[in-house]
């Protein structure tokens, strides 16, 4: 019989993010996986924006983008002539733009900062079942050592489109499957179109799409994971056996090069020839969300908890952030500082936007990626995760209706051209957020004076001590702002892109979660409802 805070089941990148984030916030955690060695496939390669902000937070940023490629845009054809350009170029205001790499490298980065860590995956242990009641979870793993019973104060389950978990918990899977079957085809081609640009071409008879070739960049020359229906020799029958869940990789015959060839010689826009494939697969698509993201003191995220089509590299981001919304609360949780609400938020928070994407993705299958809008600015900001919003949740403090943005419940926008003592260059907004902790934010506007500085430090202190010490704090302040000797850490807004940002006038109140997501947002300075707001998270 061994102890541990939490177990967490599963060691895809949506795992290891859970236990990567438990470790640095110092929870005790063991994570198992039943593989004796990852699987080397590019299976989800597009990782968006706001997934690269949860990296910079981890510590990881610089190992993915070196091990990535920028995803510029995607260039549609339909029998063999260009239709449509999109550019995925973003706003000025967002840090990073879109990258594709290949999922083991995600996972390989992410495992790699578990020994420093203090653990490491336990691979060829797999969950067999497990039970709970009021203080813990009694899990019994199977390993090539033998049987052992783990007992854990929490569990999540990151196992999979067939997650143990997930059915332990009787919880729901409702949804359903698309009738065609794909390949998947990890290929170098010799063709002249420029890099970083994903390619669909489509054969159209009578305006009807009858065949389609995706193909997603990644990193080396000239280096496609490519999609397209399967032929019929690879065809397979549906499953009629086990869970039935008709998602993800098949096992039987896979591709051989000659298919991604053919498909090529009949889509391709240019003629090429293909070579160097490194791994293929016969794979199915289905769009499944369960009723329920916990149950008591087991979680699930990531595929165990939502499938849905690949359309617009969804799936494994939003997995990821489901994992980071978690760990913090987790946190707080096994020290004893949550709310009695906390962990509940989690489902509050998470469940709908799951909704979302799946629902999306599935139209966009169908129809194409921002077929349902006009604006491509809300499309490409949608699309990289940066307007999820929490602002219904219950641990949210809702922003005065005549508030301008950004609101409580929105990702907390990055700011440029901040300045601080002892420091020579500007600074970015994102470099002060420990990601860790909360984060207050108490900007002094233009005509604050220096009478004001003492209500502004009782704000901190008091933040302070209601949120047990887990808060950090900056006063941020325009440049002609009297903040006498203030004894916070001083910030200067130098070029106002703050109070652009955050649409700050004279003195306002924001409190940024570990997770990069405003919980408090209010344009004054007002201690009772912080502290009412502080309460909704911590004991």
């Amino acid at each position: 019989m061994s102890d541990t805070d939490v177990l967490v089941v599963g060691a895809g990148p949506i795992g290891l993010t859970a236990a990567v984030e438990l470790r640095r916030h110092g929870v005790a955690c063991r994570i198992v996986d039943p593989l004796l060695e990852p699987r080397q496939y590019a299976k989800a390669v597009g990782v968006q924006s706001r997934t690269l902000e949860i990296f910079e937070g981890m510590g990881v940023l610089r190992q993915v983008l070196d091990a990535s490629i920028q995803m510029r845009g995607q260039i549609m054809y339909v029998n063999g002539e260009e239709v449509g350009r999109i550019e995925l170029r973003l706003p000025a205001d967002v840090p990073f733009e879109f990258i594709g790499i290949p999922q083991y490298e995600t996972e390989r980065i992410l495992a790699e900062q578990l020994p420093s860590l203090g653990i490491a995956v336990e691979r060829g242990t797999q969950l067999t079942g497990f039970e709970q009641d009021a203080d813990e979870v009694r899990a019994v793993l199977s390993s090539p050592d033998g049987e052992e019973t783990v007992r854990a104060k929490y569990l999540i389950g990151c196992d999979g489109a067939h997650s143990i978990v997930r059915k332990s918990l009787g919880l729901s899977f409702e949804g359903g499957a698309f009738a065609e079957q794909y390949m998947l085809g990890d290929v170098e081609v010799d063709w002249s179109l420029p890099r970083g640009y994903g390619i669909r071409a489509t054969h159209q008879t009578d305006g009807v799409t009858d065949e389609a070739l995706v193909c997603i960049p990644l990193p080396g020359r000239r280096r496609y994971r490519m999609s397209m229906l399967v032929p019929d020799d690879l065809a397979k029958p549906a499953a009629t056996e086990g869970d039935q869940i008709a998602h993800g990789f098949e096992a039987g015959a896979v591709p051989e090069l000659s298919h991604i060839q053919a498909v090529l010689d009949r889509l391709s826009p240019e003629p090429t020839r293909a070579s160097n494939m490194r791994w293929s697969s016969v794979f199915r698509i289905s769009h499944r969300i369960v009723d329920s993201y916990s149950k008591g003191r087991v979680f699930v995220a990531g595929d165990a908890a939502h499938i849905h089509p690949p359309t617009g590299a969804q799936g494994m981001n939003t997995g990821i952030q489901d994992a980071h919304n978690l760990a913090w609360k987790l946190a707080l949780a096994v020290d004893g500082q949550a709310s009695d609400g906390l962990l509940a938020s989690y489902d509050a928070e998470r469940r709908p936007v799951g909704e979302e994407v799946v629902g999306r993705t599935v139209k966009s299958a169908r129809e194409g990626i921002g077929a349902d809008s006009s604006d491509p600015d809300y499309v490409v900001r949608r699309e990289a995760q940066l307007l999820i919003s929490y602002a219904d949740s219950p641990i949210v403090a809702p922003s005065p209706d005549a508030d301008p943005g950004p609101r409580a419940g929105a990702r907390a926008p990055d700011a440029r051209g901040l300045s601080r003592d002892a420091v020579a260059d500007p600074i970015r907004l994102f470099s002060l957020l420990g990601r860790l902790e909360h984060t207050l934010l108490i900007y002094a506007g233009p005509d604050t004076v220096a009478s004001e500085l003492g209500v502004i430090e009782r704000l901190a202190e008091t933040a302070t001590t209601d949120a047990h010490g887990h808060l950090d704090t900056y006063l941020i302040a325009a440049p002609s702002a009297d903040v006498g000797e203030t004894i916070l850490p001083l910030i200067r807004d130098v070029d106002g892109d703050f109070a652009n940002a955050y649409s700050a006038v004279g003195t306002a109140t924001f409190i940024v979660r570990p997770d990069g997501y405003l919980g408090y947002a209010q344009r004054d300075t007002a201690v009772d409802s912080v502290v009412k707001y502080l309460k909704s998270t911590f004991a």
